[in-house]
């Protein structure tokens, strides 16, 4: 039967949010709740970190579907390495071999260009363009949505118009940010055949609503909107099988659509310690019938 792998979107565990973070280490935290995959981001390539990674892919069996770059900065003067710097370029390219990863990923569309149409169609045919370079180096690119992406343009969600004005990149979807936005993830999933080979798998919830200490002065402005503030970001990430989403299907339709992978990210795990949620959302998963993918 055809089945894809489950892994972990590494920015779920990023060195920010942990009290001190070692590559192999925290791979070999992965591999003993079941994980033996791994999407790379939010951790600086440095020399020890993908010596880390190679270690656990030789020691542990970890497989790195992909790495995470960006075109351009996500703002001006933004450090980091860039994909439009050809030394970075260079280096990009080998820290990928160096892992056996044959992917990219984009993971935001630059700040500068949410809110122009125009700008985000330079950026689409710069990504483009980028992709076809690193087709040549045997290494394919991919856009990760938020729910930005669903802003309309004459009628249309952005990121269909970055989609249908571009070729050689593909996309890996988010199942949390494609519900967000307005859309049903299982048939917006469809919509996309074909050029998935990566899937985030992010739940959705609405958290406890609280009530700040000493009520509501309703007859002080800052009061209502600090309340009002409350109850519109009332929206959290969940460990997988633990929200709304219909995790199997959207897995169903992303198998279906040629994903290979499918991550499990969770932005903010809200006190629980990162690994705990991975192992709920791992054994989750596997009640679902999904053990043979890790």
């Amino acid at each position: 039967m055809k089945k894809g792998l489950i892994g972990v979107q590494m920015s779920t565990i990023a060195p920010a949010k942990m009290p001190s973070f070692d590559a192999f280490d925290a791979m070999k935290k992965l591999t003993d709740i079941g994980y033996h995959c791994i999407e790379i981001s939010q951790v600086p390539m440095t020399p020890e970190n993908v010596a880390g990674f190679r270690k656990s892919i030789d020691e542990l069996g970890m497989n790195v579907s992909s790495c995470t770059a960006s075109v351009a900065p996500m703002v001006p003067g933004m450090p980091g390495e860039y994909l439009n710097n050809p030394d970075d370029f260079k280096k990009i390219v080998e820290d990928c071999r160096k892992l056996d990863c044959d992917m990219l990923r984009i993971g935001m569309l630059p700040m500068t260009c949410m809110g122009s149409y125009e700008k985000a169609m330079d950026f689409a045919k710069e990504a483009d363009e980028t992709a076809a370079r690193l087709k040549e180096e045997g290494i394919d690119l991919y856009y990760h949505n938020h729910h930005v992406e669903f802003a309309r343009y004459n009628g249309k969600y952005l990121l269909d118009i970055i989609k249908d004005n571009t070729k050689n990149l593909g996309f890996e979807l988010d199942i949390h940010w494609i519900h967000r936005g307005g859309e049903n993830p299982v048939e917006f999933i469809k919509k996309y055949a074909g050029r998935i080979r990566l899937l985030h798998l992010k739940d959705y919830r609405i958290g406890e609503m609280k009530m700040p200490e000493g009520g509501i002065d309703f007859t002080n402005r800052e009061s209502i909107m600090k309340f009002m503030g409350g109850f519109n970001n009332v929206v959290q990430f969940a460990e997988v099988g633990e929200g709304t989403l219909p995790v199997a299907a959207c897995i169903e339709a992303g198998l279906a659509g040629g994903s290979e992978y499918f991550l499990v990210e969770q932005d903010d795990t809200y006190g629980r310690d990162p690994f705990e949620s991975l192992k709920i959302s791992h054994d989750n998963l596997v009640k679902l019938g999904y053990g043979e993918w890790f």
